[in-house]
């Protein structure tokens, strides 16, 4: 799985603060109509959601991974659950 995604989000997380500095020391008030606080904020939010996104899956496919390395030792919990005689 590529790391490419959350790199992404840093680099446009990076763009936002950039922006955000440029506009506190008054070298851009807009980019096109649009003003620059509305265009740091989007390309923020769209970087942490990517940085977010990517991080979840990862905790997501460790979790899988760690059920199916697991799985045997759950198989004999589960015979020894069904005979009670034994205990």
């Amino acid at each position: 799985m590529s790391r490419a995604p959350r790199f992404a989000g840093y680099a446009l997380m990076v763009a936002a603060a950039l922006l955000a500095v440029a506009m506190r020391r008054g070298a851009v008030t807009g980019i096109g109509p649009v003003p620059v606080v509305a265009v740091a904020l989007l390309l923020g939010m769209i970087g942490v959601m990517l940085v977010f996104t990517d991080l979840m899956v990862r905790g997501l496919y460790a979790q899988v991974d760690a059920a199916k390395r697991a799985a045997p030792a759950a198989d004999t919990m589960k015979d020894d659950a069904e005979d009670p005689g034994t205990g």
